[in-house]
């Protein structure tokens, strides 16, 4: 049975690439974690990984059937993708991989389209009792509001806008933008929830990250924290049709008040993944449990609550 493990678009990814062999030292000690990059030579998480491969863009035409070849030659049983541009792809090409036994760690295609746009995200998180911000009419705005693509990522072309001085034309005429209420950040926390679904698409751990402080729209600073937000999701969120393995849920949440008000989705490992893994939430070892043992989870809270992480610069030399 092929037991690597083949991580994509590494890039600097080198702390999930480090858990992840960790993972799989303790199951399969013989087993590599491999990665692949446009430019491994310049890829850190390449450095730490067993092997690189070079790849073409995501976006190039036999990018799905390269990563067939590399997984055909090298005993590859796994594949964990990174980011959102290939999701999509992976997810509608899983059948073709899943023929020659090669898992591929992503939702099913509508989940993966839901959470991409935006627009359809409100409605998925509206259709499990989760309030979302109050859309905004940009023709008859109140304020403050809050501005953002429907289909953006890495926190690029957000609009704080405080006055209708500072709504622009340009902001106005951008097609992408969709406007909504401000949720205030000094009565609200910032969560992302990393939520592991098993093959059962059934939710089986959840671990909310208080976003303290954030860099290239990236968690820099950040705390574990059990508590009621694990209960409101659990609740609403228990089962979800077509999603498998490790999603992130972006959240505010007012303690206060109890109110909690979804923002967006990413059905993939988040760059802020690590901290729940050094509190113990260890989802390497959980796929590699239920795809190379065939094993069965259940829902477990075994986690460590108040987990901080204080994330730095650091180099790799070659």
């Amino acid at each position: 049975m092929r037991h690597n493990i083949l991580i994509t678009s590494a890039s600097k990814r080198v702390a999930l690439v480090r858990a992840f062999r960790d993972s799989m030292n303790r199951i399969f000690p013989e087993g590599k974690i491999l990665t692949t990059d446009m430019n491994p030579k310049m890829a850190p998480a390449g450095y730490v990984s067993d092997g690189c491969f070079q790849v073409p863009a995501v976006s190039a035409a036999d990018y799905a059937s390269s990563l067939l070849e590399i997984c055909r030659c090298n005993g590859i049983g796994m594949i964990v993708p990174t980011i959102d541009t290939e999701l999509l792809l992976l997810a509608r090409c899983k059948p073709q991989f899943d023929a020659e036994g090669i898992a591929v760690i992503v939702s099913d295609p509508s989940f993966v389209a839901m959470c991409r746009d935006k627009r359809n995200t409100s409605d998925f998180f509206t259709a499990h009792s989760i309030r979302i911000p109050r859309p905004i009419d940009k023709a008859n705005p109140t304020f403050p509001l809050f501005a953002k693509p429907y289909d953006g990522s890495l926190s690029r072309n957000l609009h704080y806008i405080a006055r209708a001085e500072e709504l622009t034309p340009a902001i106005l005429s951008d097609p992408k933008l969709i406007f909504m209420e401000y949720i205030d950040k000094s009565c609200y926390k910032e969560y992302t929830v990393d939520m592991y679904y098993g093959r059962d698409c059934e939710l089986k751990m959840a671990v909310p990250r208080e976003r303290i402080e954030i860099r290239a729209g990236e968690i820099n600073k950040g705390r574990t924290e059990k508590g009621a937000l694990v209960t409101y999701l659990r609740s609403r969120m228990s089962r979800i049709e077509g999603c498998v393995g490790c999603i992130c849920v972006q959240l505010f949440h007012d303690s206060e008040t109890g109110d909690t008000v979804g923002i967006e989705i990413n059905p993939r490992f988040g760059g802020g993944y690590p901290l729940s893994y050094a509190a113990g939430a260890d989802y390497p070892e959980r796929l590699i449990r239920e795809y190379f043992l065939g094993e069965r989870l259940v829902y477990s809270d075994d986690w460590e609550d108040g987990m901080l992480m204080l994330r730095y610069d650091d180099a790799v030399f070659v």
